[in-house]
């Protein structure tokens, strides 16, 4: 990849300027591996491109998902260990979610046990200071301190919470816990939506704890390396193997499974009803199918189009539009397909369906956890708008 001078350099990656974009920077990560604030450190060949493609693969599927991150392309083994992202002004903050129980977390909290699931997330912040071991710090000390605002902590609470979600769901359809997850976060530097707080930096195996079957000792993480009481080749050589394992894995993360909607009107006066399903719908981007059906005129052919749809998607949902419940309770005794009610709001017909197949499709899942958190988002601004003193107007009586 081309790259011009670099710019920065730290432990496990370096940034380079990218020619000719000013606003974008490629991250060539190197064969470094570390531990304990890099008082142990070694290398291990092919662990760069390893780093490369968990972290591209991550980001790719954050970026399907909807969430704001800066990956642009490159993170495969054509892109020599490179990708490219959008320039950013870091905040120095580690931003650390965790599901279950452990690591430091377990010595802050003697209390509770070991692999006991949190539930709520936790959400930390820590300081990014390897020589005061990067101190945990408290929401309120980020904005007296200036490193990010009361409404930007807000946020990165938000994406983070979000991100372990939808990483947690596509570890979980691979028998694999997802115990704790660090990411970090910058402003654009540039360019469209200069100043927007994204996800940044890198997500690789360096970067959690996953646990297979949900048991530690299975760990496939950079623990692997913490826990070595020696270590020669043979013990590298695992360590490697973990994280080749790894991206293999993380590499069907941003798949998404074919799955088909297909919304059925009882008549063309519901034409219309039918379309505003299928645009909520393809706003999640679910594909969809359309057909008109009556119950009572074409009953035969309300059994043959069910017979055929299910005959040609794997995952089928039915959506039935109609004024009444006639063609809903035919297509449900004719199909094993779920059948929804296509009276109920678009934008709630939508969910539904994203929610069935999202099961099984961690892309879907993200845009429905993303959706879902717009929607409370816009019901607190709301709220606080309501909050805000009324003007009275100039001269107006008050009393």
């Amino acid at each position: 990849m081309n790259k011009g001078i670099e710019i920065a350099r730290g432990k496990t990656k370096a940034l380079y300027e990218n020619p000719g974009q000013p606003h974008q920077l490629v991250v060539a990560q190197m064969d470094n591996i570390s531990a304990g604030d890099g008082a142990r450190r070694h290398e291990i060949a092919g662990k760069g491109r390893l780093a490369a493609q968990t972290t591209a693969r991550v980001f790719r599927l954050l970026n399907l998902c909807g969430l704001p991150t800066h990956y642009l392309s490159g993170g495969e083994d054509d892109d020599n260990n490179e990708m490219v992202v959008r320039r950013c002004n870091m905040i120095p903050l580690e931003v650390v979610t965790r599901g279950v129980a452990a690591g430091s977390f377990i010595k802050r909290n003697p209390s509770l046990q070991r692999g006991t699931l949190l539930v709520p997330r936790v959400i930390e912040f820590f300081f990014k200071d390897d020589a005061a071991h990067d101190p945990l710090i408290t929401p309120d000390e980020i904005v007296a301190r200036n490193l990010a605002s009361p409404q930007e902590v807000g946020v990165m609470t938000e994406l983070a919470r979000l991100t372990f979600d939808i990483l947690s769901h596509a570890w979980r359809r691979r028998d694999v816990l997802l115990v704790d997850l660090k990411i970090e976060f910058g402003r654009l530097a540039g360019g469209e939506n200069q100043g927007q707080l994204v996800i940044a930096d890198v997500i690789d195996n360096d970067s959690w704890r996953i646990w297979p079957q949900g048991r530690e000792e299975l760990m496939l993480d950079k623990q692997i390396y913490r826990n070595l009481q020696s270590v020669d080749d043979s013990a590298l050589g695992r360590v490697k193997q973990a994280y080749e394992r790894v991206a293999e894995l993380v590499g069907t993360f941003p798949v998404m499974r074919p799955g088909m909607a297909a919304v059925i009107a009882d008549s063309a006066a519901q034409i219309e009803r039918a379309n505003e399903a299928v645009k909520a719908l393809s706003q999640l981007g679910l594909p969809t199918v359309r057909h008109v059906a009556s119950p009572s005129a074409t009953p035969g052919y309300v059994v043959q189009l069910a017979q055929q749809l299910e005959a040609s998607f794997a995952r089928l949902i039915l959506i039935a539009v109609g004024d009444g419940d006639l063609l809903r309770s035919m297509l449900e005794a004719t199909s094993s397909a779920p059948v929804l009610d296509g009276s109920v709001a678009a934008a709630q017909l939508a969910t539904e369906c994203a929610k069935l197949l999202g099961l099984e499709d961690t892309v879907l899942y993200g845009r429905t956890l993303l959706m879902q958190a717009n929607a409370r988002s816009s019901v607190l601004h709301a709220d606080a708008s309501l909050q805000q003193p009324v003007a009275v107007p100039q001269g107006a009586a008050v009393g």
